[in-house]
């Protein structure tokens, strides 16, 4: 029988091993992709606009319902049309291109670390990336963002490679490559999310290469014109295509709406506070929080010295700044935008790997975590009994039914197992986390996220598939879900209803068509659960 002294051994050669990486990346990024269903309104918007597309036969602009969507560049749509081409119309053909991009940003982060550091740090810091819980939701979700990570990080890595090349006095054609390869990243980059693709490279490179006195360096980069004709190559032609086949509807809709009133107005009520990012970054590197909180004093520490590491980090660290102070006084604000800053923190957090000093500000925030998983089904009830809204109380009371089973003892004893975790002082610290971003990544796979989106997602796609069977024209009113769309396989019109129709709507929102309707004519419910209705509009049957 093994020894307890040998077990934490045991744990940090498997979690040091392949083995451990390929589990990590299998719970977080792949674990029920395939099969929960698309969430809205992102996923569902990104997902019915990609299928529109590929309908059309036109693949130069998406439409949302058969309306023009300005939203985001072409990248995006292009990879998910070329999987669903292979594997259909289902989840797994959407989620599947991010699912790709998330692992070769951990490729892309594991290598740089092995450049410019050692192979034990590559491995944590992929460990730390892939679990952490923002990171596994967007690599999971058929939406731009892995995409759009994975080229600002290809970008920022290539930066810190051409440094150390000119500052080495690196051969002309090796700075070269360097050079091309940096801007293909930032062409592809523009092409999946536009300027915030570029903005973020030139400023923290700029930053960074003035402090450490090789603004010359950066200069011959950003004036190396072989590489903006490689940038013009990769954006110009669908810009052309796009303008030719729309005009200026899109420059108007995504460069002025989506780029710059973004950025100065408060869209869909998301953020505007400068405290916004505060709050959310623990959350975003859960379980590795405390972790974070514990070792910000060292690097801190330093960002005053200029020696190789110290230069690395503080490369690291301007990263993180600019990004979070760029988006703190953004007027939208989303969780996932921290995401594009927080490339330099996994890092960080490997190098800076605690071993059992300040293990309980390290444990702290996971364990608060655990707890409030453990009491959620109590928090839903006590939810649903204050909601007052008819739209919440349908929400939390299906939420309620959801984690009335087994649920209600398994992540009590989750919780349990973490806060053993912090109480098992022979485990290091690092490898304590890592075991517990397993567990979390487990945890909210199988547990938390089927539960949750079947409640929320689960009559979206059953009134969907009514819809189809049915064969009758379907409008929808007052409601923004167009994961509905896929499913059904066509778009859905937003309008009041005419007779022989399908209105999909709100259950909360159904006397509202009723009252629309022309006179004579009557809704009958043909699928109704939760906050869903599907109804028919028929004549009035006299008397």
């Amino acid at each position: 029988m093994q020894s307890r002294s040998s077990l934490p051994l045991t744990i940090e050669r498997f979690l040091l091993s392949p083995f451990g990486l390929l589990l990590a990346l299998l719970l977080a990024f792949v674990l029920n992709a395939y099969s929960l269903p698309l969430t809205d309104v992102d996923e569902g918007a990104f997902s019915e606009a990609t299928r529109e597309m590929m309908a059309r036969g036109n693949l130069v602009s998406p439409t949302l319902n058969d309306a023009p969507r300005h939203d985001k560049p072409i990248l995006i749509y292009w990879a998910q049309a070329a999987s669903v081409a292979v594997l259909g119309v289902s989840e797994i053909g959407f989620r599947l291109p991010s699912i790709i991009f998330a692992l070769l940003w951990v490729f892309a982060l594991f290598r740089f670390c092995v450049r410019h550091g050692n192979q034990m740090t590559a491995q944590i810091a992929s460990l730390v990336m892939a679990l952490s819980l923002v990171v596994g939701f967007i690599a999971k979700a058929a939406i731009a963002d892995a995409l759009l990570n994975l080229l600002i990080a290809l970008a920022m890595f290539g930066i810190y490679d051409y440094f150390c090349a000119a500052r080495l006095g690196k051969p002309a054609a090796q700075t070269r490559r360097l050079l091309f390869g940096i801007y293909a990243a930032l062409g592809f980059g523009f092409l999946a999310k536009g300027p915030v693709a570029v903005f973020f490279p030139l400023l923290i490179s700029a930053l960074f290469f003035v402090s450490a006195g090789s603004w010359r360096d950066w200069l011959k980069a950003v004036f190396f014109w072989p590489g903006w004709l490689l940038f013009l190559a990769i954006v110009v032609p669908w810009h052309v295509a796009v303008y030719l086949d729309q005009g200026d509807a899109f420059f108007r809709g995504f460069y002025l709406k989506h780029n710059i009133n973004r950025y100065a107005d408060t869209f869909e009520g998301h953020g505007g506070r400068w405290w916004y990012y505060l709050a959310v970054l623990p959350f975003v590197v859960l379980p590795f929080t405390g972790w974070l909180m514990a070792i910000a004093g060292k690097v801190a520490g330093q960002m005053r010295l200029s020696d190789d590491d110290a230069l690395l980090e503080r490369f690291l660290v301007i990263w993180f700044v600019v990004v979070f102070v760029f988006f703190s006084f953004s007027g939208t604000q989303l969780p996932h935008y921290l995401l594009y800053g927080c490339t330099p923190l996994f890092i960080l957090l490997a190098r800076y790997r605690l071993e059992f000093e300040k293990r309980w500000l390290a444990f702290a925030p996971l364990i608060l975590f655990a707890l409030l998983l453990a009491v959620l089904p109590e928090v839903l009830v006590f939810a649903a009994g204050k909601a007052n809204r008819p739209f919440e109380k349908m929400l939390l009371d299906g939420m309620v039914v959801a984690f009335s089973d087994e649920a209600r003892w398994l992540l009590p004893l989750i919780a349990v197992a973490m806060i053993g975790l912090a109480f098992w002082r022979r485990l290091p610290v690092w490898q304590g986390l890592i075991v517990a971003g397993l567990l979390q990544a487990l945890v909210v796979a199988t547990i938390v996220a089927p539960r949750a989106i079947s409640v929320t997602q689960g009559p979206v796609r059953e009134a969907a598939q009514v819809a189809k069977d049915s064969g009758l024209p379907v409008v929808a009113w007052r409601i923004i879900m167009p994961s509905f769309s896929v499913y059904r396989q066509a778009a859905t019109p937003t309008r009041v209803p005419e007779a022989g129709q399908l209105v999909f709507t709100r259950t909360d929102r159904k006397h509202e068509v009723q009252a629309l309707l022309a006179p004579g004519l009557v809704l009958r419910d043909v699928y109704q659960r939760s906050f869903v209705t599907l109804a028919r509009v028929d004549r009035e049957e006299k008397p």
